[in-house]
């Protein structure tokens, strides 16, 4: 055998297939679903995953609003946030945000734009996230298919 038989494949803008996925968020704990979200953003479970390409898949996350935290962290846990202003840090806990008007539409978008990586391919990678409170979305003309989140490490 004279030439390589296998050849490492880089995927690109063109080559990239991008599927559309449907995830029920009923029950499940927020931290867990954020991981496995964001490693399905980033293309992480495709086996032609490239770290600098936007490979992954976009994401529908329906049900947001019946997430669960385990132990205390719904009122315990502080994300802390800055306007800019001298004495301006604000801290907001779960519980608050889910009481404003689509809180649990960014609570879950704050979670997952934790785990993804600090660059500009994240910011990018996000507007691939769709998350709606209840069990409706309006993505039915991209056919997408309703996948087990559980099935997924």
């Amino acid at each position: 055998m004279d030439t390589l038989s296998y050849k490492t494949i880089s995927a690109n803008k063109e080559t990239v297939k991008k599927e559309w996925v449907v995830i029920d968020a009923t029950d499940q704990v927020l931290g867990r679903l954020g991981s496995k979200v964001a490693k399905l953003l980033r293309g992480k479970y495709k086996p032609n995953f490239t770290p600098h390409v936007d490979c992954g898949d976009n994401v529908i996350i329906i049900n947001a609003d019946k997430i669960k935290l385990t132990g205390n962290k719904m009122t315990d846990r502080v994300y802390l946030s800055y306007t800019g202003y001298p004495g301006g840090q604000r801290e907001m806990t779960p519980a608050r945000l889910l009481a404003k008007p689509n809180g649990a539409e960014k609570l879950m978008k704050k979670v997952v734009k934790g785990m993804l990586p600090k660059n500009r391919l994240a910011a990018h990678l996000l507007n691939n996230l769709y998350v709606y409170a209840g069990s409706e979305h309006k993505h039915e003309a991209q056919n997408p298919k309703t996948i087990d989140i559980n099935l997924y490490k």
